[in-house]
């Protein structure tokens, strides 16, 4: 591993990603559609942690006269310009509805690790 890769691995962030896509995609449509933003994600160095389907789910508010969305959540670690990159792609995507880039701090982290457990456990 060079010196580059090394710093890049220490002072990775840890974010998570949530976005609408539109409710007219099937769902083969909303899998491909997050196997292509994981792949994006992947090739730029990142590292997954998890990938989460919501479904289905009633919007607060219309969005492109659209009163519903599939949700979705990807959970992961990346260097800043990586997510500067990820959002720029989100934005290409006429799928993408609406999204939200989080960096998680120590606390949201300790909660993440938890929540996840508790998904595990119910499925």
């Amino acid at each position: 591993m060079y010196f580059c890769d090394q710093f890049l691995i220490k002072y990775m962030n840890h974010y998570e990603a949530v976005f609408i896509l539109n409710p007219v995609l099937s769902e083969d449509q909303v899998k491909e559609t997050v196997k292509k933003f994981e792949d994006f994600l992947i090739s730029e160095g990142s590292e997954i942690i998890s990938v989460e389907h919501w479904g289905l789910k009633k919007l607060a508010y219309p969005i492109q006269n659209k009163k519903s969305g599939f949700y979705n959540l990807i959970d992961f670690k990346a260097a800043n310009t990586t997510v500067q990159s990820f959002e720029t792609e989100l934005k290409r995507d006429e799928r993408i509805m609406r999204y939200l880039n989080v960096k998680l701090d120590k606390y949201a982290d300790a909660w993440s690790v938890k929540r996840r457990e508790r998904n595990t456990k119910k499925a």
